[in-house]
């Protein structure tokens, strides 16, 4: 059994507090019998520093929120900063940050004779239809031209289906861009 004090109100903001238990969210709607209870329960409590026990199970997961941080990178300037910002988003509480590339669109030899560097395997290729089981997304892509990566602009493009059906209504997301030069072109991408 666990006790939380009602009148305790630090670490109870926007960010989440590591001294503070994350609140547990039913998996199933709850019903009008248990909301009913939920309520008058909350009603007995006259003081606002009442002390009130709350079960807690240690062995049950909590779920982490899954933020897909896309990319596409073919010198590893943007592959870079994807990695970096796993890591800001992984240390977290209830967050995780995955890593996904987008597939080329330029043939082997084009890049053989522009010099690029093979890509690892460690990041795999994100697929259209593995979209809806992200809960936030972070794109990131080169400019080319004052504009995204036509390799970017290609995966964005094949999501027609998903965005027609507002499959990703609601999910939100955001974005990063790298440039050769200072005055490259960011602002124009963005």
């Amino acid at each position: 059994m666990l006790y939380i004090n009602q009148g305790d109100t630090k670490g109870g903001g926007c960010v989440p507090s590591k001294r503070r238990l994350p609140i547990e969210v039913p998996d199933h709607e709850p019903s009008l019998r248990e909301t009913k209870s939920a309520i008058s329960s909350q009603n007995q409590i006259t003081s606002p520093n009442t002390t009130i026990p709350v079960e807690y199970n240690p062995t049950q997961a909590v779920k982490k929120y899954k933020i897909f941080i896309i990319f596409y990178s073919m010198y590893s300037h943007v592959e870079l900063m994807a990695r970096r910002i796993k890591k800001g988003v992984d240390s977290i509480d209830g967050v995780e940050g995955v890593l996904y590339r987008v597939p080329e669109t330029l043939p082997q030899g084009t890049l053989e004779q522009m010099k690029v560097p093979q890509k690892g395997n460690d990041v795999p290729l994100i697929k259209v239809d593995e979209l809806v089981n992200a809960d936030g997304f972070l794109f990131g892509f080169p400019t080319r031209f004052g504009s995204m990566a036509a390799q970017m602009k290609a995966f964005f493009d094949s999501t027609h289906e998903l965005w027609m059906k507002q499959k990703l209504a609601g999910v939100p997301a955001g974005f990063f861009v790298s440039t050769g030069t200072q005055g490259g072109g960011q602002e124009t991408t963005a």
